[in-house]
Parts: structure tokens; C-alpha cells; sequence
């Protein structure tokens, strides 16, 4: 293939380049920087030009540009056409692309940010159901059960969507909360509410690749005075420091616009960068151009100097005429078209004027019919003629006086020029709303340019009847973004100076200074429309509306709230008033308040999908999934193809068990959007609570393929091995997700929650410790690190976090549960209740606290409270076993035998497959001396698995209390089988009372055995000295035990202590009198078959000890044992 020819435009390029003089030094200068290494402290990394218009600017950053591709740089060059950095980082891009250089990851991110935040922008579309629509606003805001926002951000419109409840409390702010219920996805979330944050990266990634094969990279940054209102804080971050990555040493960049380096930015950077002064031509270097041009009749060449005062571009367009020069009046314009004799293009030069800036469409629409033929080429041969990106534009010094010399000659022509431009612009744009509802008009860029260019001729036409309508057009600019409605302020001040119009001038210039600078806010625009500009109700309706999204961003909700208020009061008719006021309490978790608003908007205007999307995601909050589905259902029925409504109705019908049916929508989402991330998700969420593992990674692994660098879904994958036990790999994925976004709090939680189960406990708590440092208010991050710190042993820590939490937790309970669990562990029974009764007074239906409440009564002995507590829940729902279970259980501890049996007995009948129910029903059991009945609900518990423990243990007691010695020596075997058995309290004891009684029944052999035993449970239990004292009194008599009983009874001198455990220390010492006081008091008061029966066998062992007085005892001891029998037999069956 041969060698590809020159464009046109590349031509005309070269022959203004050929003619370029002047400027030699600076030229020099750019030039020599390419030979000096980056390394070298002579290089220049920035270079800044700047001068007056008209010096020669954007003249000699075209020379600069042609020197750095002759360096084999690669190069990019923007001007006043792009309006923020990512439409700046879109045309470096494309740039680059046509010089070979793709930058592909940068264009696939800025892709995902314009559909990101056109999905934000349009969700409110309303769609016309007789035909093939757009994205419904369904499609445009991703649904789950939970918050609802609008337009969080400058440029962002109606949102919608939902909290994942496997990741509840992962974030604290509600803007970001509100995103990411709209979006599920945190790198969409920070895309579109830090769209810098996540794009420069990207770009600074892609320049580095790119240096690898590039000498050089020139960035060039033209008409400076216009753009430096967003590039400069972003340049200066990307130059001078590392907040978006390493930019490479090769890069150079130059800043061309009226104004030198702002003093309060770059005054300590100064010493890299090189300023650029540019001063009008020296008479020397005028004089060379107009000679390079062959003007050298002095007389001319003198009066050439006079006019342009050296300015360069007035000689270089004088210098196109060797002619006489004259009439100065007409401020050189006439003189610059005199050269041309054909007199319909020197009318179209001037007509050509009225533009802002022209193609050749506008071109043809501008000049008389007929007089078009060549004439646009020749235009744009023109010295005072620029062109980029295909459009061309007369230099702002020509076009200004050529506009003065038009307006000032025919106002008359001036007006209707205008007027048919107004018009010709007012077609164009109504061609462009084809396919687009009135809420997507200022979202749509084409659209809007449209716009913009027919308002500015309007203006200019008709200043006085032009401006309410462009006022008015101002309010739904701010509703798209800082953009829009700086393109429109900027259209107000232009049209004012061209027209000579005051009022629109200070328009322009009031609207313009309110919504420039580095905050891009409009709300204080729209406080000048309020207050000054006399809107219809209508359109103060929409300025409250967009003013009450401003103040919600910046966390003022009172005030948005009233903003809100002020627009439906000011159209009660208004659908879309009562929609925005409904989402705006949606995200402040008042579901009720949101619903009756939308149902408002619902009434107002029946059938419109993006009411009723919005509609079913507040009732996906209010937990009413069936009414949730039906809206979806209606949704579905105006976009078939609406891949959100699929995904969230099936988020709804997962969450009513249908996990069929919410397979079959998420299916039918990815058959729409095989890549749709947040359907994988919750699609692989599905599986995994199903138990098909292998088909949840399949879609978490084709999500992570689709997105390789979304810190997002590694922390989902992350999760999900978290989920399933798979901690090692949860670590290493989840840390994934912390290297592709260091400040991702959530993934350094999880990663937090699977060390801690790796027990790697201080990697643990470190990744807790940067979640919060994160995000200080993460609930679910402070309440693991504070189970963290108790594991510890961190008291004081555990509770300080538990405190945080709670109040984190302004009007949730799950960290005042927490707390109370901890309270209770602590012993700290008031405290707990505390809590409990708070966490209730939240939740009043949650059982949990409920049952929190009861233990912690309970742990108080406030049984009657609590009764009558449990009997209140009862009157209201008869049959709910749990209450049942814990009253039978209140029973027990206040000895109401025969109604706790009744309602275990009414609770198992209920739920037999709670084991709980039958352990609790032992304890009833054992209580009144039903024991083989205890025996079978012991079993249950062993066979179910419930505190199998504790269940056996019981079980060895109930033998023993039956005389069964063998068995419940069989059994305590069997369960410690292997091991030292010192220190399991209750096995020694067991021995010992087994050892004890085959003792005492003449089996000598084992008094050794006994001793021991009788020995260890001295130094370790607390009625030791009895079980010794006894043992000493059975093998040596009662004197040599006399000074251990006398131990025991010291210990029982508590008046706390029962009567029961003053009996036998009395008896053994003879002290008999004392015996039947504490006998006749505890059978006096209520006390179970236990008890008794405990008593009673010791009181038989303490008959069989040498020099005890046995028929006295045993007289004490047939009370007891007919107590004890007469008690059993008031519960027998």
C-alpha cells in the first residue's frame, strides 16, 4: 500500500504554518527542552503562555505542537470545546488513537462513566408505552431492597436501588450509600461520584504504558482562561503530586490562555514550570510577516503598524491585502475584506461572524443561498480562522469587531440574521429530541449544544423577550449539571457583550460567577433565578426541586427537606415534585413517607414506569416483596427488555423464597446484559444459598473476568468464600480488593472477619482497624472488632467499640444486641436489660431482643416481670412456641412446677424439632423426680446434638439419683474416655459419690480411690470440705472429721446460704436443735425434688460414719426422704 495522502485539512494546516514568523526564541526554547533529559534540572516539565487575546497564542502552541510530533512525540491538544476533565481526557484519547496510540482501558472506564452517569441522569425518562423506548427509568437505576436517591451529585438525575443485606452497614455516608444502593457496584459508585478519582488513575496508568515506546508525550492545553476553572486544581494534583500514580518523566505539558500561572496554585512549583510571555509583535517581527506576505510599500506597512498595534493576529490578517490602507473608524474590519473582490464572500465572512463557532453545515445555513460554492474552503484558509475536531471558529479579537461593525451598521440585519440562525438551530434541536423524553433533553450533549447555540441567537435577536425563556432554560440546565448550566450562563454573557445588552451582560456574568470555580455547584444560581428573575410556579417548582438535590449532597437535609416542601406546594399537580420529594425521604430511611409520595405520583400519573420502578424498590424496603413484584410486573410490561427490573424483581422473589423464580429473572437480566455485574452477583448469591457452589463461582469468576480490576467484585468473590468457609482464599481475594482500592472499608472488614476466623488475630484486627480508621462509623467493622477485642482479653476496648457502634447505630439494634450479650457475659444484668429494652423499644417484634430481655430478667430474678411479659406476647399469639418455652422455663424458676410441665409439654407438641424445648423440659423433669420421662428428653438432646455436654452430664446424675451406680460409671467413661479427668469438676464428683457409696457398703478397696478424689474436691469445689468430712467420717469416725464439719458450717454461716446446706454440718456435729431448725425452715419454704434428694443421700452416708449418732440422723433423714417422696408424688403422672 502506498504512502496515504494528505488531508485537506493537513494541507491548509502546513500553508498557515509556512507563513508562521516570529516567535523564534520561544520556539528555540520548546525545541531545546527535547533535547534536555528529564533527569537534567534544566528541563522544563510545564511550560505556561499566556498574553493578551489576539498575541499570537494559539498560533504558537499549533508551532509547538508541530515541533514535538516532529520529535516523534506523541501528541494532544485541547481548547474551550471541552468543559470538564473527562471530556478532556476523551480527546487526548482520541488524540492518540489516530496517531497509533490506543489508549483502550481509559476509553472502556470513560465509556463505563458516560453510560454510569447517563443511567444515573435518566432514570426519571418517562416512557411512552405505544412504542419502542429508551431504557425505562427501570433500566436506568439499579433496584434491591433499600435506599432511593435523585441526583446526588452536580450531573446525576433520579436514582434508585438497594442495600445488599450481606453487606448492611458498609458504609456510613448516605450520598455514597445512596450510589451504591443505585448501583451495587462500589468502582461504579466512585465512578460517578468521583469520577477523577477513578478516571486519572486509568489515564496516568495509560500514559506510563505508552512512554514505554513514545520518546516524548506534549499534552497542550489552549485557550487556558476558559477551562483553568476545572483543569487547574486537577493538573496541578496530576503534575506535582502522586494522588493518582507516578506520571511519567517523558510527559510535557503546556498551558496556553490570557492569564500567567494562578499565584495562590503553582507559587511553589514555580521552579518548574516556564512561563511564556507573550507581548504583541515587535515592529522588527510585523514587519517580517507583512514582508513574507509581500507588504513593503512603507506607507502601507506603516499604517498596517498603526491599525493592528502589532497585534499578531490583525497583521497577519491585514497583511492579506497589499492595498491602500484606510478608514481606521471601522476598526480594521472593512480593511480586512476590501482585499476581496468577490463581494458575496466578503458578506459571508462577515455573516460568517455571528456563529460561535461554525461546520459546514452552519456554514451553509448562515450565507445566502447561491453563495456558498468554495467559499467555506476558503474560509477556513483564512488567517484569523481556526479550526479542531472538524470545526472552525473566527479568532475572538476579528470576531468581536466584526460582530460590533454588524450590530452597529443594521440592527435591523443584525436582529433577523440572528433570528433566522434562532431558527435554523431551533430545527436542528427539534430533530435531536427525536427518541428522547423532555427529562433527557439536557442530558443529551447533542441536544444541548443545539440548545445553547439557538438561545445565543435568540439573545442576540431579541434580548428583552428572549431572556425569561433562557432564564427558564437555566433551572433545567442545573437539573442536568454544572456543564449545562455554565453552558448556558456562558451563552447569557456572550450574547450580552455581542449585543451590547446590559442586562443580559449581567446575566451572564452573576450566573456565571455562581456556578464556576472548583465546587461546580449550581445551588447558588439558582438562588439568583428565585430571587430575582420572577419565575413562573412551574419553573420555581423545578428550582426548589434541583436546589433540595444540592442541599442533600451536602448533607443539609432540614433544608432540602423544605426545598423539597416549597416545590409541592408550588405544584401540587406535579408527579414529579411528589417523585423527589418521595425518594428524598427514601434516603432518609422513611420508607412510609417515600411510599405516600410516590403513591402521589403514582396518581397523578398513572402508568409511568419510572414511578412505579421507584415505587417497588420503597416497597422492597418496606419488606412488602409480593406488592414489590407486581410493580415490577408493570414495569416489565412497558420494557420487556428493562434488564434492572428483571434483576430486581428477582431480588425480591429470592427474598420470598422463589429462588426458582429469582433465578429465571436473573437469567433473563444476563440474557439481556451477559455482563450486567450486579445480576452475576446476586445470581451467584442464589447458588450459593442453594448450595451449588460450583455455579455461584462460575459467575463470580465470569464477573471477574468481565470487570479484572473492579475492587468491587473481588471483595464480592472475597465475600463469598468468606461465606462458605473458604478463609485462606477469602483473604487472599479480599486483599485483592484492598490493592485496587486501598480505601475499600468493606473488603479490609472481610478480610478482617476471615483472618480472625484463621485466627490470625492481630492481622485481624489491624484490617478492622484501617476499616474504621476508613470509615469511623461502620457498625458492622466495630462490632467484630469488638468480639476481637474480648478475645483478647481488651475489656475496655471491646466496650469502647460496642459504644461506637451504638452510637453509629442511631436507630438500629444490632449493636445494642451486641452490647447486651456483652453486659451479660460481664455479669453487668442491669446494663443488659438497658440495652434489651432499647433494642425492643427499635424492634418491638424482634425476638432475638426479646429473648435478650427475658435471660437478662431472669439473670436479675425478676421472674415475675418477666412472666408477665411472656404472658402479654402470649394473649396476642398463643401458639408461638418460644414464648411458650421460655415461660415454661419462668416457671421453673419460680417453682411453678405443674405450669411449666404444661407449657414445655403444649411447646413441643408445637415444634418438636427444637431441642431446646426437651432440655428445658428435663429440668422441669428432674425438678419434681420424673425421671425416666427426664431420661427420654436427655436423650433427645444428645441425639439432636443440643448442648450434648451438658445432656450426658444430667444423664449420670439422673442414674445416680436412681441408684444406678454401674451405669452412670459406664457413661461418665465413655464420655471421657481418653484424658486426665482432674479438672472436670463434675466427673470427680461423680467418682467420688460413686466411690463413696460402694465404700460405705463395705467395699474397702476403693477408700484409697475415694480419699483422693475426696481430697481434690476440697482444694477445688466449693462443698469440698463436706464430700472430705464425709469421707474422713466414714474411714476414720466423727471426731476425726469434727474439725472439717466444723469448716462446712462456717461456710454456711451466710444467712444467703439455704437451709439445706445447713442441715448436715448440724447433724454431724450434734448439734441437733440447730438440725431441725434449718430441717423444718427448708421444708417449709417451696424447693424441689432435687434437693431433697441430694440431702437425703447425704444425710444416709453421714448414718453410716463411726461415733455419729445413727438413729438421730436417721430420724432426720426418714423427714427428708418423706418430703422428698410426698413431693414426687404430688407430679407423678
Amino acid at each position: 500500500m502506498g504512502p496515504t495522502r494528505p488531508s485537506m485539512q493537513e494541507l491548509i494546516g502546513r500553508r498557515k504554518r509556512a507563513g508562521f514568523v516570529g516567535r523564534r526564541n520561544e520556539l528555540d526554547l520548546f525545541r531545546a527542552n527535547f533535547d534536555t533529559s528529564p533527569e537534567d534540572e534544566r528541563h522544563s516539565f510545564v511550560f505556561h503562555v499566556h498574553g493578551t487575546a489576539g498575541v499570537g497564542k494559539s498560533s504558537l502552541v499549533r508551532e509547538l505542537e508541530a515541533l514535538a510530533a516532529q520529535r516523534k512525540a506523541l501528541t494532544a491538544c485541547t481548547d474551550e470545546t471541552v468543559n470538564s476533565v473527562p471530556e478532556v481526557l476523551a480527546a487526548i484519547s482520541a488524540q492518540f488513537a489516530k496517531q497509533g496510540a490506543e489508549l483502550k482501558a481509559l476509553d472502556k472506564l470513560l465509556a463505563a462513566y458516560r453510560q454510569r452517569r447517563h443511567e444515573a441522569e435518566t432514570a426519571s425518562a418517562v416512557l411512552d408505552p405505544g412504542a419502542p423506548q429508551p431504557p425505562s427509568a427501570g433500566s436506568m437505576a439499579v433496584a434491591q431492597a433499600g435506599v432511593i436517591g435523585l441526583g446526588m451529585v452536580p450531573g446525576v438525575g433520579a436514582f434508585a436501588g438497594a442495600i445488599d443485606p450481606a453487606q448492611v452497614a458498609y458504609g456510613t455516608d448516605r450520598l455514597r450509600a445512596a450510589l451504591s444502593a443505585r448501583f451495587r457496584n462500589h468502582d461504579d459508585v466512585q465512578l460517578v461520584l468521583e469520577p477523577l478519582n477513578a478516571l486519572t488513575p486509568v489515564f496516568v496508568s495509560e500514559l506510563d504504558r505508552v512512554a514505554g515506546y513514545a520518546p516524548w508525550i506534549a499534552l497542550f492545553f489552549d485557550t487556558y482562561e476558559r477551562t483553568a476553572r476545572f483543569l487547574d486544581p486537577w493538573l496541578l494534583d496530576l503534575i506535582t503530586t502522586d494522588r493518582y500514580g507516578a506520571l511519567p518523566a517523558n510527559v510535557v505539558v503546556t498551558l496556553a490562555g490570557q492569564h500567567g500561572p494562578d499565584p495562590a496554585r503553582w507559587a511553589d512549583y514555580a521552579g518548574f514550570v516556564t512561563e511564556i510571555a507573550l507581548e504583541p509583535f515587535t515592529e522588527s517581527e510585523a514587519r517580517q510577516l507583512l514582508a513574507a506576505r509581500g507588504v513593503v510599500d512603507e506607507g502601507v506597512v506603516r499604517e498596517v503598524l498603526r491599525l493592528s498595534g502589532c497585534l499578531p493576529v490583525l497583521v497577519s490578517t491585514l497583511a492579506e491585502n497589499p492595498g491602500v490602507v484606510d478608514d481606521p473608524t471601522a476598526t480594521a474590519v472593512e480593511r480586512f475584506l476590501k482585499w476581496e473582490r468577490d463581494p458575496a464572500r466578503r458578506e459571508a465572512a462577515l455573516m460568517c461572524a455571528l456563529p460561535r463557532q461554525l461546520d459546514e453545515d452552519v456554514f451553509r445555513a448562515t450565507v445566502d443561498d447561491g453563495e456558498t460554492e468554495g467559499s467555506y474552503e476558503w474560509l477556513r484558509g483564512m488567517p484569523f480562522v481556526s479550526e479542531r475536531v472538524g470545526r472552525v471558529r473566527y479568532h475572538d479579537v476579528v470576531r468581536t469587531a466584526m460582530l460590533r461593525l454588524q450590530r452597529t451598521r443594521s440592527p435591523r440585519q443584525w436582529a433577523e440574521r440572528h433570528a433566522r440562525l434562532a431558527e435554523v438551530f431551533g430545527e436542528w434541536r427539534a430533530g435531536a429530541e427525536e427518541g428522547l423524553e423532555p427529562d433527557e433533553w439536557w442530558l443529551d450533549e447533542p441536544w444541548r449544544e443545539l440548545r445553547l447555540e439557538e438561545s445565543y441567537h435568540l439573545l442576540c435577536a431579541r434580548p428583552q423577550t428572549a431572556l425569561r425563556q433562557v432564564l427558564t432554560d437555566f433551572v433545567g440546565a442545573c437539573r442536568a449539571d454544572a456543564v449545562a448550566a455554565r453552558g448556558c450562563a456562558q451563552a447569557l454573557a456572550d450574547a450580552g457583550e455581542h449585543a451590547d445588552a446590559e442586562a443580559l451582560r449581567a446575566w451572564g456574568r452573576d450566573l456565571l460567577a455562581a456556578v464556576s470555580g472548583e465546587s461546580g455547584t449550581v445551588l447558588s444560581g439558582l438562588g439568583l433565578l428565585l430571587d430575582r428573575a420572577g419565575l413562573d410556579a412551574e419553573t420555581r417548582a423545578v428550582a426548589h426541586m434541583v436546589r433540595g438535590r444540592e442541599l442533600r449532597q451536602t448533607g443539609e437535609d432540614e433544608k432540602a427537606l423544605v426545598e423539597f416542601d416549597r416545590a409541592v406546594a408550588l405544584a401540587p399537580t406535579s408527579a414529579r415534585a411528589y417523585h423527589e420529594r418521595g425518594l428524598f425521604h427514601a434516603l432518609l430511611r422513611e420508607p412510609a413517607a417515600a411510599l405516600a409520595d410516590l403513591d402521589s405520583a403514582d396518581a397523578l400519573r398513572p402508568d409511568t414506569a419510572w414511578i412505579i420502578f421507584d415505587r417497588g424498590i420503597v416497597l422492597q424496603h418496606l419488606g412488602r416483596h409480593e406488592e414489590a413484584v407486581a410493580a415490577f410486573d408493570r414495569v416489565l410490561t412497558f420494557d420487556p427488555a428493562d434488564r434492572l427490573a428483571w434483576a430486581s424483581r428477582g431480588y425480591s422473589k429470592h427474598f420470598l423464597g422463589d429462588d426458582d423464580g429469582a433465578l429465571a429473572d436473573f437469567d433473563r437480566a444476563l440474557e439481556i446484559d451477559a455482563e450486567y455485574l450486579w445480576a452475576l452477583a446476586h445470581r451467584a448469591e442464589v447458588y450459593r444459598r442453594q448450595g451449588r457452589f460450583d455455579e455461584s463461582f462460575a459467575d463470580l469468576d465470569c464477573a471477574v473476568r468481565a470487570a479484572p480490576d473492579s475492587a468491587w467484585i473481588a471483595s464480592e468473590r472475597g465475600d463469598a468464600y468468606r461465606l462458605v468457609g473458604r478463609y485462606e482464599e477469602a483473604v487472599e481475594e479480599l486483599g485483592r480488593a484492598c490493592e485496587l482500592n486501598a480505601e475499600y472499608a468493606s473488603a479490609h472488614a472481610g478480610r478482617g472477619d476471615a483472618l480472625l476466623r484463621l485466627n490470625r488475630l492481630e492481622e485481624a484486627l489491624a484490617a478492622f482497624d484501617r476499616a474504621i480508621e476508613l470509615e469511623p462509623t461502620y457498625v458492622w467493622a466495630l462490632l467484630n472488632r469488638a468480639r476481637l477485642r474480648g478475645d483478647l482479653g481488651d475489656e475496655e476496648g471491646r466496650f469502647a467499640d460496642l459504644g461506637l457502634a451504638v452510637a453509629a447505630e442511631s436507630s438500629g439494634s444490632r449493636a445494642l444486641h451486641q452490647r447486651s450479650v456483652a453486659h451479660l457475659k460481664a455479669g453487668r444484668f442491669e446494663e443488659a436489660l438497658a440495652d434489651a429494652d432499647l433494642a425492643l423499644e427499635r424492634e418491638p417484634d424482634n425476638v432475638d431482643h426479646r429473648d435478650l430481655r427475658s435471660i437478662a430478667l431472669s439473670a436479675l430474678g425478676k421472674h415475675a416481670e418477666l412472666g408477665a411479659q411472656l404472658d402479654r406476647i402470649l394473649e396476642h399469639d398463643p401458639d408461638d412456641w418460644a414464648v411458650l418455652g421460655a415461660r415454661g422455663r419462668n416457671h421453673l424458676s419460680l417453682r411453678q412446677y405443674s405450669e411449666s410441665l404444661r407449657d414445655l409439654n403444649r411447646a413441643v407438641s408445637l415444634r418438636a424439632d427444637q431441642a431446646g424445648l426437651y432440655a428445658a423440659r428435663a429440668n422441669t423433669c428432674i425438678a419434681i423426680g420424673r425421671l425416666e420421662p427426664a431420661l427420654a428428653d436427655l436423650g433427645q438432646c444428645v441425639e439432636r446434638g443440643h448442648e450434648t455436654e451438658w445432656a450426658r452430664g444430667r444423664t449420670v446424675d439422673v442414674l445416680l439419683m436412681q441408684g444406678r451406680y454401674d451405669d452412670a460409671v459406664r457413661l461418665l467413661e465413655g464420655i471421657h474416655s481418653t484424658g486426665d479427668l482432674k479438672g472436670n469438676m463434675a466427673a470427680m464428683g461423680v467418682y467420688w459419690y460413686v466411690d463413696a457409696m460402694w465404700a460405705a457398703d463395705v467395699m474397702t478397696g476403693r477408700w484409697e480411690r475415694t480419699r483422693q478424689l475426696a481430697d481434690w474436691l476440697y482444694a477445688n469445689h466449693p462443698d469440698g470440705a463436706v464430700r472430705l468430712a464425709l469421707t474422713v467420717g466414714l474411714t476414720e469416725g466423727a471426731e476425726a472429721a469434727e474439725p472439717l464439719w466444723r469448716e462446712a458450717r462456717t461456710a454456711t454461716a451466710d444467712a444467703d446460704a439455704p437451709d439445706t446446706r445447713r442441715i448436715l454440718p448440724s447433724c454431724a456435729l450434734g448439734e441437733w436443735s440447730g438440725a431441725d431448725t434449718s430441717l423444718s425452715a427448708a421444708l417449709a419454704v417451696d424447693h424441689d425434688w432435687e434437693d431433697l434428694a441430694h440431702l437425703a443421700d447425704s444425710l444416709s452416708l453421714l448414718a453410716r460414719c463411726p461415733g455419729v449418732d445413727t438413729a438421730l440422723v436417721r430420724s432426720r433423714l426418714a423427714r427428708v426422704v418423706g418430703a422428698r417422696d410426698v413431693f414426687q408424688s404430688r407430679y407423678a403422672e
